[in-house]
């Protein structure tokens, strides 16, 4: 049984080919991208550990072979984070007794009250399962029509694979969903991978799953959104992490003067309150 570290190195080496590193092309292979025997090499370990890392016999490469490892794979600063990140949870600090505890659907007084601060811009609290906490009015506003409300307790990693509405109001589906299944790797515990398994999973299909297993690094750039009111909104995205709640404060900014005007028309159409839903 693989992990999640020894599958995003073997993700990634499948993905690269040997001429971009400058390795000669040893013609056909049985698996794509970079062999082993080659990675193994650049990144200065055994073939042999290598074997073992990817299909999840050795779960505590050294900080050195992590580095390394990025170095070889020629990673960028985002997918550095990532390798980190899963060396740490696939070498025990998600054992049983040190899990996360459950993501937490309450948002404190004082988050509350900076979201407040922020009406009347684009804003909302999500936690790491995409439950959407709490929201400003404008938030509600520019996703008005898209369905993602329609739930007591919306979240937006089941709005994207499973509202079929969401493929026509996200332009860029196919990223935002890609970014949605990436997020459930930021904060694994009992609670996210009971999720996954009994609701999540057998309803999202296989968009989901490949996703989740591609552990593929989103850009985010900037967010297209087909509105139901017949204009497009262009948005860019800027995160708080609030890693001691296990939630993030996102806040949209109009990307360009027409996406401006559109939000102004929308919010002046719905007047609402800061709404918290947890």
């Amino acid at each position: 049984m693989g992990t999640p570290l020894g599958d995003f190195v073997r993700v990634k080496r499948d993905s690269i080919q040997p001429q971009a590193l400058g390795l000669p092309d040893h013609g056909r292979r049985r698996s794509p991208g970079l062999r082993r025997v080659d990675l193994a090499a650049r990144a200065g370990i055994s073939v042999e550990y290598l074997t073992r890392m990817e299909q999840g016999r050795d779960r505590n490469p050294s900080v050195a072979v992590v580095n390394a490892l990025a170095d070889a794979l020629s990673l960028d600063p985002a997918e550095r984070n990532h390798l980190r990140y899963l060396a740490k949870i696939t070498g025990g600090e998600c054992s049983a007794h040190t899990r996360p505890a459950p993501a937490r659907r309450d948002v404190r007084p004082g988050v509350l009250e900076t979201l407040r601060l922020l009406e009347p811009g684009i804003a909302l609290v999500t936690n790491r399962l995409g439950d959407i906490l709490a929201s400003t009015s404008a938030f509600e506003a520019v996703m008005g029509g898209s369905g993602l409300f329609d739930a007591d307790a919306p979240n937006l990693t089941r709005y994207v694979f499973t509202d079929s509405r969401s493929r026509s109001f996200f332009a860029d589906w196919d990223e935002v969903a890609d970014e949605q299944a990436f997020d459930l790797w930021l904060g694994p515990g009992i609670e996210t991978s009971e999720w996954l398994t009994a609701e999540l999973a057998p309803v999202a299909g296989p968009e989901f799953t490949r996703r989740l297993n591609r552990h593929v690094v989103p850009q985010r750039g900037v967010l297209r959104l087909h509105h139901p009111s017949g204009c497009e909104l262009r948005l860019l995205r800027e995160t708080l992490d609030l890693s001691s709640d296990a939630q993030h404060l996102v806040v949209f900014l109009p990307a360009d003067e027409a996406t401006a005007e559109a939000v102004d028309r929308l919010r002046d159409r719905s007047r609402g309150r800061l709404r918290a839903i947890s």
